[in-house]
């Protein structure tokens, strides 16, 4: 099977987070491959874990991918003080013989982010909305590597590595089938909550992007999928807990009332360090009037609340550079909404120059965890040469959306028997993904959104 074809077939899709479908992306040639193992968000642990018991995997792909894409450049972007992963990956990379590159990047927020990364690797900056492709790259997380050198072994993505941190004892590593109920996950990590919390709230991802669930229902129905990275466990009074639990109304009035237009969502934006016109202070500015702004016509509404439209929903603006604990990303995610339903766009600056201020503004990884009140959990890792527990339930629902693009078109029905590997759903089209089952057992129930499925009794247990 030809390269794009056994990728496809895999359903290898983002697996850093967004979800794009691994086979378009690389449908292309570019001069820079670019693998993002930066680990972008405080708190997670799974790709500096892959590097270190996977760099075969992931140097392999690398090599092949670059191969692929005809790439001058196949580049890690790792964070420097990384000196564990740094150090595996080289030795893997001349084990395989295999030409790597490696840009050891400052510890700041967002290094993982595919624009800043591209800029700071390459010196380029990608057109406003743009693509990586865009400027002759192309970026890939470690662990889609990884799931790239499995497909291309015929191993379709059904396992998932995922770390759980937060307010536990001690933060672990798992490695559990898609679909495998959060529940589940957090039941093999010792909880370790303040004295006198009244509950958890459980953060899916990282505390600057992440989704935060505090209701017991929707912690119990919710399910590991390929793009999850990390659980961090919050009690729930948490200073993130309570910030995630605001409305859009009051944002609003916050920032009617509180606003001092100091600039300083917008000059440490890491977009607008790169030459993309969002000025946030400027969309809080006009909050107040957006009625009135409304009524004088659409380009005065794209003029005034245009920049959201470049916000790529780092937080940096409100997790880190507000004073005054306002919600500028919230207000950027607000408007490009209120774009969507108006059906309103703005102009894209083609050429952006990075500020000459790029450098001195990145924001310091120790000073964040402080910023989010996290720092208690700042030095808990998983350890080199610990490794990962891996289990089988005793049931997975896995979804048939898991991906950008159009949900899979389901291939089983209620009552067939499955063995691990086999298609549940197929791609609906160029932009979408096959899904499929990492278990054995009996699809108890599908329908257009995802399968549950009861694992054979003899295989729920742990397994390597």
């Amino acid at each position: 099977m030809e390269f794009l074809e056994s990728i496809q077939a895999a359903g290898v899709v983002g697996a850093g987070g967004a979800g794009f479908p691994t086979h378009v992306k690389l449908n292309s040639k570019a001069e820079y491959l670019i693998i993002n193992t930066a680990e972008c968000e405080p708190l997670i642990e799974s790709d500096k874990y892959l590097c270190r018991t996977f760099a075969d995997d992931i140097v392999k792909a690398v090599g092949k991918t670059a191969e692929h894409l005809g790439a001058a450049h196949a580049v890690f972007a790792i964070k420097g003080e990384y000196e564990n992963e740094i150090a595996s990956l080289k030795a893997a990379a001349e084990r395989n013989g295999v030409k790597v590159e490696f840009c050891e990047m400052p510890a700041f927020y967002p290094a993982g982010d595919e624009q800043t990364m591209v800029q700071l690797v390459t010196g380029r900056s990608i057109p406003e909305r743009g693509l990586p492709l865009d400027v002759g790259a192309v970026v890939q997380n470690v662990c889609t590597m990884m799931n790239i050198e499995h497909a291309l072994s015929g191993e379709p993505v059904v396992d998932k590595f995922l770390s759980i941190t937060g307010a536990v004892a001690k933060p672990i590593m798992l490695c559990v089938p898609v679909g495998t109920h959060l529940n589940e996950c957090i039941a093999k990590a010792e909880i370790a909550l303040p004295a006198g919390s009244k509950g958890y709230a459980v953060l899916v991802g990282g505390p600057m992007m992440g989704r935060i669930i505090v209701d017991k229902a929707e912690i119990a129905k919710s399910v590991v999928t390929k793009t999850t990275g990390n659980l961090a466990i919050l009690p729930l009074e948490h200073y993130l807990v309570k910030r995630s639990q605001l409305s859009i109304d009051s944002m609003k009035h916050q920032a009617k009332s509180a606003c001092i237009q100091c600039r300083m969502c917008t000059d440490l934006c890491p977009r607008y360090m790169i030459g993309h016109e969002i000025r946030p202070h400027l969309v809080m500015r006009n909050i107040w009037r957006e009625n009135s702004i409304e009524k004088t016509g659409d380009e005065a509404y794209v003029a005034s609340f245009g920049d959201a439209l470049n916000c790529c929903d780092c937080g940096v603006c409100e997790m880190f550079s507000c004073p005054m604990g306002l919600s500028p990303r919230r207000m950027n995610q607000y408007f490009k909404q209120r774009f969507r339903e108006k059906k309103l766009n703005k102009e894209r600056n083609m050429h952006p120059e990075a500020s000459r201020f790029i450098k001195d503004r990145r924001v310091p990884t120790e000073r964040l965890y402080a910023r989010l009140g996290i720092s208690q959990w700042h030095d808990s890792h998983v350890k080199p040469g610990e490794t990962h527990i891996a289990f089988t339930p005793e049931e997975v629902y896995i979804p048939f959306r898991q991906h950008i693009g159009k949900p899979a078109v389901p291939a089983v029905n209620a009552g067939d028997e499955v063995k691990r590997g086999d298609l549940l759903a197929a791609a609906d089209g160029a932009v979408s993904a096959n899904i499929h089952t990492g278990v054995n057992g009996v699809v108890a129930s599908v329908d257009a959104n995802g399968a549950l499925i009861k694992v054979n009794q003899n295989e729920v247990s742990g397994r390597e």
